[in-house]
């Protein structure tokens, strides 16, 4: 790992944006994961944040905190940007695929933040972050919160208060056009899913599997597994394991799959889409 490199030394609460120098021309087949929510704990190993060549990440404080400092291991491959005006945003953004780096977020508050940060256009998976939430894990950061800011003078405090309150207006009205773009999706959301899938209802019984639909993005395959069975794709005749999350008896694939199987032991049930994509 590469020394971390302080980004910015502020006194004020600002941040410096690094200038992107020898840019390369950015893949056009990234899709923006939905927001989420990472927990840090200072004794467990940094969550590590996907990121696309050239496409921002938004890193967000919580609501309580803003940035103070950030140091990372590789400031030429990556771009780090806060802004000029203290707030709890940092903007990350990789310039060479397949770069990896960490990241070292110090708050107004003295709580520290660290993160992996991964370039994944090799990988296969077009998806990246476009914005994570940082929640502290520890119980000592989350008293720090409910604090005094300890890097803010307390002739700035009258000052500091109303920066708070613009901020918490701006998310507000962040948050209102988020949630207005999310029912607008949930209203939609219906009519993209498609039940195209055929398997041996025999076969799938035995295994447990109970249902095969998917929308435009992701697969899902809901069952009662008494054990969770392998989930393999099938192209061009091969087989070959692929990511997917599985919860309370839901596989969640991140891609629209045409072929496939689930296996466990000798019980194995294979199934394809019915709409000639297989």
């Amino acid at each position: 790992m590469k020394p971390l490199i302080p980004i910015v030394v502020t006194l004020g609460l600002t941040l410096t944006a690094i200038s992107v120098t020898h840019a390369q021309a950015a893949p056009k087949h990234f899709e923006a994961s939905a927001p989420r929510t990472i927990i840090v704990n200072a004794s467990a190993a940094p969550p590590v944040v996907r990121a696309a060549l050239l496409q921002s990440t938004l890193i967000v404080l919580p609501p309580q905190e803003k940035v103070a400092n950030v140091f990372a291991g590789d400031t030429v491959d990556w771009v780090f940007d806060g802004g000029h005006v203290a707030s709890r945003f940092i903007s990350i953004k990789p310039k060479v695929a397949g770069s990896e780096t960490d990241v070292h977020i110090i708050s107004d508050h003295g709580n520290e933040y660290t993160l992996e940060l991964e370039e994944v256009s090799g990988n296969g998976d077009p998806h990246f972050d476009s914005k994570v939430f940082i929640v502290p894990g520890d119980q000592a950061a989350k008293e720090k919160m409910i604090e005094l800011p300890v890097f803010v003078p307390a002739s700035e405090l009258g000052q500091e208060k109303q920066e708070i309150a613009a901020a918490k207006a701006a998310e507000a009205a962040t948050l209102k056009a988020e949630q207005t773009k999310e029912e607008e999706y949930r209203s939609r959301y219906p009519s993209t899913l498609r039940f195209d899938f055929a398997w041996s209802r025999s076969k799938g019984d035995a295994i447990g599997l109970r249902q095969i639909w998917h929308d435009d993005k992701f697969t899902y395959l809901r069952g009662d597994f008494e054990e969770t069975p392998a989930l393999y794709e099938v192209k061009a005749g091969k087989p070959s394991l692929i990511n997917y999350d599985f919860n309370d008896g839901l596989y969640t694939v991140p891609k629209e799959l045409s072929r496939g199987y689930l296996i466990i032991g000798k019980q194995k049930v294979e199934f394809h889409r019915t709409d000639g994509s297989h």
